[in-house]
């Protein structure tokens, strides 16, 4: 297995945060009419998701599963799930509602899987932080 370095999960972590951070923003904003109401739950996320999803990574690297594209469509559905269940506590807990935390959730489902496949796809053609890489059929 390659040796894949701090540096490159700590990468992976800071840019996926930006581009989910902007997403639930937005949603949340749309959902609940009120663009402060996104920045409290977006801001909210910066801390939980950023350590959630380095677990995510460091857990990852020491499955040792092959990189493919099923390696990327099973690591997204799996941090999906984590991610949901924080934006929809995070939610209900900040508009007092859990219907609006279920519905801000529940459409993240579909945007933040997107996004994260292609944030994933991007990250495995970089060769930063990564000592030396067998190029396969990517």
């Amino acid at each position: 297995m390659e040796k894949i370095s701090f540096k490159r999960h700590l990468a992976k972590t800071i840019t996926w945060r930006i581009i989910g951070t902007l997403d639930t923003i937005v949603l949340s904003w749309i959902i609940t009419g009120n663009p402060l109401t996104g920045l409290k739950i977006g801001a909210s996320e910066l801390i939980t998701k950023m350590v959630l999803y380095y677990a995510h990574e460091r857990i990852w690297m020491h499955l040792g599963v092959v990189d493919s594209r099923r390696r990327h469509i099973i690591k997204t559905i799996t941090w999906r799930i984590i991610g949901t269940f924080d934006t929809i506590v995070l939610s209900w807990f900040i508009t007092g509602s859990v219907e609006t935390g279920l519905q801000i959730g529940g459409v993240e489902v579909i945007t933040k899987m997107i996004l994260y496949y292609f944030h994933e796809r991007v990250w495995y053609r970089i060769n930063f932080g990564l000592d030396k890489r067998k190029r396969a059929e990517i």
